[in-house]
């Protein structure tokens, strides 16, 4: 969307966003430097929020952070040159290697075999750094797969979300890492990422006054939405009762035994009819599974982070509850579209409209990259149409024949896609009799779309009543068998594949197989000795399933070990995160007030910033408990000169301590005093400039603002430091605004000026810079002359 459409969005009373969308406007936002940028509702942007899939948001993408960042070439050449040094260096002489953490160690041997080969004589020289450069060539090469973390599409890396399966083009991984893969795989090295602006899902959600979401895998971690988000986790009961069978997990000691036993009860399903849902980790496992199902001549779907399957994941994921259906996923399946046993009657009926329409508009081949592979129907059974499906097919056919022909151009694949789209979306909206009326009418346009739109209702009837069939038959079988390949690294993944099966009260089954070889269990340092010493007890065969408890116990224990070890990784970024938190929601409000407020408000906080400037001049040469004698006025005045630069009049310029000293003498006997004409004796008068209630109002409230400044010292002569406080803040301000007004500048092109000065200010701030900024009317400079 571009940004008048998102604003409109974000203006209705409901919004409906992507969880990304949402994070990326706001930080984009923060970064905008016109008020006309902005598209979401300030001043208060959130107000409630309902998170689907809430524990997959918060918790497991918690980990990461949304980053924009900009580009930064200068050390792309270094990335290259690593991933060689990379490849010479070997695991256990040169690095050690924690796969837990992710961790590298280069030994003393590594170290000086790096550096010869590099030429350098120090890896972390400040002048020619390649320590980081080596290390990220290693964790790409120990830590990152092809097919299993990332896979190449037109000469790019992309990320597989390891949560979801999914291709995630827009994300890169930062810290060099991204640029570390794309030099190991000889790509082009993109540029190499400088944060500008991140926020967590956890601390974005967390801007929430009211915050909610559902979910129906929560209640594992129930303890961690009450203590991280305070959100309690309710279980609401089932719509009908769950008779899903989760037969006991079976242990291998070996990666090729669970591979076969995996195949082997692929194989026994398929010969009773039952639809089979395997769920694996990774693009490479999935397709290694499928070789093994090749070679026994087994009919199956594939779906995984490869585009060609990607594509069509609605179109297999609706098959996969049909008779003799085979469907290997990884990591979403069901995601989005749900698994109907029979199969998915609407799914279904647009399938067969494109088959039997399509040919007819179009004989372009479909790009296998953006379409993807045609879904597998061997096995399954033919649907039946009725002999009205079959005419009206068979009419729409005919006449999408000779609206092509009448064209006398040759429909793109896409045109003649989103045709047969728009005309299965018709028919929702009018009804059959209208449908049929029109396509009678006799008129010189061939009314294409609506003969489409009437086949397809009627063949949607015969899907449903084969579905329905179908259905029945499945259901009798014992319905979904749902297979999982490995544990997860979170119980809660392992329940979400569970939960294909079994949907609202249809039978089925679940079984998951694990290998002691997998790679959860030797990241996290499972005594595999052990539990293959303990296997070989029960059987000589290491390739034979075990269902022990003991074993089972082992390994459910290490999954909740990883777990635990997880949960503290997220607690340690959320209370790092808290530090950037406090800033992050200061500067932002900050820059909103700047942005969003008017021209006095803008004004304000620019006074404000020429307060606390002459604040930090006064403060650093008195002291509130000790007596003015001891003061260094010297020094004072001759700060706040350089601070107001040509501006203060020779007068001022020409005043002496001595006559600083006279002044504070003398206020020391002040009782009162008036704040909006106030100045010192014996000193300058400050410019006429705070003239009109607004002003005159403003002038008082920074006076109350120094009055209870908690951060200043308290002491006997608290009183005069303050009053020194004003008469310079004044003195400042005052010449300011009379400078503006000689000035004879627009009022606008002031505020426009203004804008972009507090803009810097908050960058300043925001990057930890506390050097003292000076004074606007220093920096400022237009048409060669200062204002």
């Amino acid at each position: 969307m571009k940004s008048d459409e998102r604003r409109a969005n974000y203006r209705c009373d409901i919004t409906y966003t992507n969880n990304s969308e949402l994070g990326f406007d706001y930080l984009r936002d923060n970064l905008s430097r016109k008020k006309e940028q902005l598209v979401m509702r300030w001043p208060r942007p959130f107000h409630f929020a309902i998170v689907d899939e809430v524990d997959s948001v918060l918790i497991d993408e918690g980990r990461n952070p949304l980053l924009i960042s900009g580009e930064d070439n200068r050390e792309a050449a270094r990335y290259p040159v690593a991933a060689k040094v990379a490849d010479l260096l070997m695991e256990g002489a040169h690095y050690t290697v924690e796969l837990k953490g992710n961790n590298i160690d280069l030994t003393e041997d590594g170290v000086s075999y790096a550096e010869m080969i590099l030429g350098t004589n120090d890896l972390w020289d400040e002048n020619d750094p390649w320590a980081r450069f080596v290390m990220n060539a290693l964790k790409a090469k120990e830590f990152y797969r092809r097919d299993v973390q990332y896979i190449i599409r037109n000469g790019k890396a992309l990320i597989i979300n390891e949560l979801t399966g999914r291709v995630e083009s827009k994300r890169r991984w930062s810290d060099g890492i991204h640029q570390a893969i794309e030099a190991k795989e000889g790509l082009k090295i993109q540029a190499d990422s400088v944060i500008v602006a991140q926020i967590t899902y956890q601390s974005l959600f967390k801007l929430y006054p009211k915050l909610s979401g559902m979910t129906g895998t929560a209640k594992t971690e129930e303890k961690e939405f009450l203590k991280m988000f305070k959100m309690p986790v309710i279980e609401v009961p089932t719509n009908l009762p769950n008779i899903r069978v989760d037969l006991p997990i079976q242990a291998f000691a070996t990666l090729r035994g669970k591979w076969q036993y995996v195949r082997e009860e692929v194989e026994s399903m398929f010969q009773l009819g039952r639809p089979v849902l395997v769920g694996t980790t990774s693009v490479e496992s999935s397709e290694y599974l499928s070789d093994l199902l090749k070679c026994r001549n087994i009919p199956h779907n594939v779906l995984n982070a490869r585009p060609k399957y990607a594509a069509r994941e609605a179109e297999i994921i609706a098959q996969a509850g049909r008779k003799h259906a085979i469907t290997i996923s990884t990591n979403m399946a069901g995601r989005g579209t749900d698994i109907i046993l029979g199969g998915n009657p609407k799914m279904l009926a647009k399938e067969i409209l494109e088959d039997n329409i399509r040919p007819f508009l179009t004989h372009d081949i479909p790009d296998v990259e953006t379409e993807g592979e045609s879904t597998s129907h061997k096995g399954l059974s033919k649907i039946k149409l009725g002999p009205s499906s079959l005419a009206l097919l068979t009419k729409a056919a005919i006449m999408a024949k000779y609206v092509q022909k009448s064209e006398r151009n040759e429909w793109s694949f896409q045109k003649a896609k989103s045709t047969i789209a728009e005309s299965i979306e018709m028919s929702n909206t009018i009804g059959m009799e209208k449908l049929q009326e029109r396509v009678a009418e006799v008129t010189e346009m061939y009314p294409l779309c609506d003969a489409i739109a009437l086949a397809y209702i009627t063949v949607l009837t015969d899907c449903e009543i084969h579905c329905l069939t179908e259905g029945a038959e499945v259901k009798a079988l014992g319905g979904l068998h749902v297979i999982g390949t490995s544990l997860h690294e979170s119980r809660r993944i392992d329940n979400q594949l569970r939960g294909r099966a079994g949907r609202q009260g249809d039978p089925g089954s679940t079984r998951f197989m694990v290998s002691l070889q997998d790679e959860m269990f030797r990241k996290f340092n499972l005594d595999t000795e052990w539990a293959v010493r303990l296997i070989s007890r029960i059987t000589n065969d290491e390739d034979i399933a075990i269902e022990s408890n003991a074993v089972v116990k082992q390994l459910l224990g290490l999954q909740i070990n990883a777990e635990k070890y997880y949960f503290g990784i997220r607690k340690s970024l959320v209370e790092f995160d808290e530090v950037l938190e406090v800033q992050r929601k200061h500067v932002y409000s900050l820059r909103q007030v700047i942005l969003s407020g008017d021209s006095e408000s803008c004004s304000e906080q620019i006074f404000q910033y020429m307060q606390a400037v002459v604040d930090e001049v006064i403060l650093g040469n008195v002291d509130a408990q000790k007596p003015p004698k001891t003061w260094n006025l010297a020094k004072l005045l001759d700060e706040f000169i350089s601070l107001g630069g040509n501006f203060l009049t020779e007068t001022f310029k020409e005043i002496q301590e001595e006559d600083l000293q006279l002044s504070v003498e003398q206020i020391l006997e002040y009782a009162s005093l008036e704040t909006d004409n106030f100045s010192l004796p014996n000193m300058p008068v400050p410019p006429n400039a705070f003239r009109g209630i607004r002003k005159k109002i403003s002038s008082v409230k920074r006076w109350f603002a120094i009055c209870v400044d908690d951060s200043s010292k308290k002491g006997r002569y608290t009183n005069t430091v303050n009053l020194l406080r004003k008469y310079f803040g004044d003195f400042l301000i005052a010449t300011y605004l009379d400078v503006l007004q000689e000035s004879r500048y627009h009022d606008a092109y002031i505020r426009g000026i203004e804008v972009c000065f507090s803009y810097e200010f908050v960058i300043v701030v925001f990057s930890g810079n506390n050097a003292p900024l000076k004074p606007i009317c220093t920096v400022w400079r237009s048409r060669g002359k200062y204002f």
